[in-house]
């Protein structure tokens, strides 16, 4: 008999939220358990109210949130009874959190190491200039960061999104807590990082009896890494159970729908007879996302064989960028985020730039859309040399090309309203009259499944995958022949990402858009990408067609990476 007490109960949880229209109810009636040195995933789509769960634990509800009923203990304290001064003894020392943005929680103002000192400064973990700063390069390491002791003196814009990731990361496992709510923490993550932060994590739960909260939209990644998977929708829990069971046997149709729709499963099933994609569909009763995204995958394929000569859209021809880092000694002043980078785009394709973070990939796609100026090398756009453009030349460019970038929270203004911000390349490109651009603001909200309503809200009052939708809307407002996705999907629950996917390949079918994709999620790259080139230390090792690259990997770095992706040895009855 199991006499062990819980670390964690959450008892008839209940969030409200004010608004101008009245209370609104994000949580009704939730509850689990957790044991120490447990493992719980929450899943569910963007919204569902998995964020608010966790940051009701530690009391961290934004704006007008509040806890309207239930309890929620801890060690049995009920967290929700505690004073402001009791509870910031919690968080940080007992309870370490992870939060899914790293801009809006990472001082632009300040270095890095100055963030993480205070940190262990703030919960007594060292004590001492010396001690403290060999604490902060050993959470860094260990978060990933190799060469921490070099990054501390650097700031958060000088970082990849998944290296500010890992700081975050750094800075929740700093006081070797009891429990550890990560929400979404390696959703930034390339697929070889991701796996070293879990490995660390799981080590943790294993060695010291940390407890984790997993909020994901990666069902790959919950049932590999989790023991009890919480599905949630619209506030309340559907289904729970073990992880690999749940995903095995869904019984609830919502949960039939994130399994279905998931692209770390669908990538599986590419090549699947005929027939079990018949029995797929028959399964998902309530949505088929993950199976029309096969098919077009399929279609995609077809359509590149018979077009084997396509006129490049974008061609790159030894593309270099060499940046001097501040504070370095001369030797090691050079950094060479691009070396020698070269490829082509078929016109209305979409070739996929996959690679660990830091290995060059949004550095390329920021010297393609001429934010970052080429060290050497060469760019064309439909024929055109992007060398010494002029203003007039650069505003055509862009109306022809349009960005969609990783960090939904950095590129949308927060003092703009939806409408105003996905309005704004319309009014900046002088495009159609006032009633027109409202016309396309409503179309462009419909097609990337957000309600009208929306176009009066703010940035603040919006989700992350929300956000990402706001950005994809904003990026298509012009009908570009070009989009380049800086892990464009990378924040989106399974279900929106289906759908953005699927929105993606529609228009790209439709217009002959051509795409940049730039991911570290391979699961995505294999339902939606005709070509892909590996990017290792600024250079391309490896480039091909999709399929080629996945069944018959040249080089161990590519094989390394496809064998990272999570949930690859689950079997799952689909």
């Amino acid at each position: 008999m199991n006499t062990q007490q819980p670390l964690l109960e959450v008892k008839d949880l209940e969030v409200t939220f004010r608004t101008q229209s009245g209370t609104v109810q994000a949580i009704r009636k939730t509850g689990f358990t957790m044991m120490p040195g447990e493992t719980v995933a929450i899943v569910g789509e963007s919204g569902s109210g998995k964020s608010t769960t966790a940051h009701a634990i530690i009391n961290l509800l934004p704006g007008t949130g509040k806890i309207s009923g239930g309890e929620i203990l801890f060690e049995g304290r009920d967290l929700s009874k505690l004073s402001r001064n009791e509870i910031e003894d919690v968080r940080g020392r007992l309870i370490g959190f992870v939060p899914q943005d790293p801009m809006s929680n990472l001082n632009p103002v300040w270095n890095i190491g100055f963030q993480v000192e205070e940190a262990i400064r703030a919960n007594g973990i060292a004590h001492g200039k010396k001690a403290v700063r060999a604490k902060a390069i050993e959470v860094l390491q260990q978060a990933g960061l190799s060469d921490a002791d070099r990054r501390l003196k650097q700031f958060p814009h000088q970082f990849s999104g998944g290296m500010r990731q890992r700081v975050l990361i750094g800075i929740g496992l700093s006081s070797s807590p009891k429990l550890l709510i990560a929400d979404e923490p390696t959703s930034a993550l390339d697929v070889t990082v991701q796996r070293k932060i879990l490995d660390h994590l799981e080590s943790l739960t294993r060695d010291s009896g940390t407890a984790l909260l997993f909020i994901t939209h990666d069902l790959g990644l919950a049932a590999e890494r989790a023991e009890k998977l919480i599905v949630m929708y619209k506030g309340q829990i559907v289904e729970a159970g073990p992880s690999v069971e749940i995903l095995q046997n869904p019984v609830h149709p919502y949960t039939k729908r994130l399994v279905a729709a998931a692209p770390s499963l669908a990538s599986r099933r590419i090549q699947s007879a005929t027939g079990s994609l018949e029995t797929l569909d028959h399964e998902a009763p309530t949505g088929s996302e993950g199976i029309d995204l096969i098919v077009a995958a399929e279609h995609r394929a077809a359509a590149q064989a018979a077009q084997p000569d396509a006129e490049a859209a974008i061609v790159v021809k030894d593309l270099e960028k060499i940046y001097n880092i501040r504070g370095q000694k001369a030797a090691e002043r050079e950094l060479k985020a691009v070396d020698g980078v070269s490829f082509e785009i078929p016109r209305g394709t979409t070739m996929a730039l996959v690679g660990e973070s830091g290995s060059g990939k949004s550095t390329v796609a920021k010297l393609l859309l001429q934010l970052e100026t080429p060290t050497s090398g060469q760019i064309r756009i439909g024929g055109k040399a992007m060398e010494g453009l002029d203003r007039k030349g650069l505003l055509t460019l862009r109306r022809k090309m349009q960005p969609v970038f990783q960090d939904p929270y950095g590129s949308l203004d927060p003092l703009r309203n939806i409408g105003n911000t996905i309005a704004e390349p319309l009014v900046t490109h002088k495009v159609g009259d006032k009633a027109s651009r409202r016309a396309r603001v409503l179309e462009l909200l419909d097609q990337v499944s957000l309600p009208q309503a929306v176009a009066t809200r703010y940035p603040n009052e919006l989700s992350g995958g929300q956000r990402q939708r706001i950005a994809i809307a904003r990026a298509l407002a012009l009908k570009p022949e070009i989009v380049v996705l800086d892990e464009a999907v990378s924040a989106l629950d399974v279900l929106v990402q289906a759908q953005i996917l699927q929105l993606l390949a529609d228009l790209q079918s439709e217009l002959q858009l051509t795409y940049l994709f730039i991911t570290h999620d391979l699961a995505v790259v294999r339902v939606i990408a005709d070509n892909v080139a590996v990017m290792q230390k600024g250079k391309i090792v490896e480039a091909s067609t999709t399929d080629d690259v996945f069944e018959n990997p040249k080089q161990q770095y590519t094989r390394e990476l496809l064998d990272a992706i999570p949930g690859a040895g689950i079997e799952l009855a689909l």
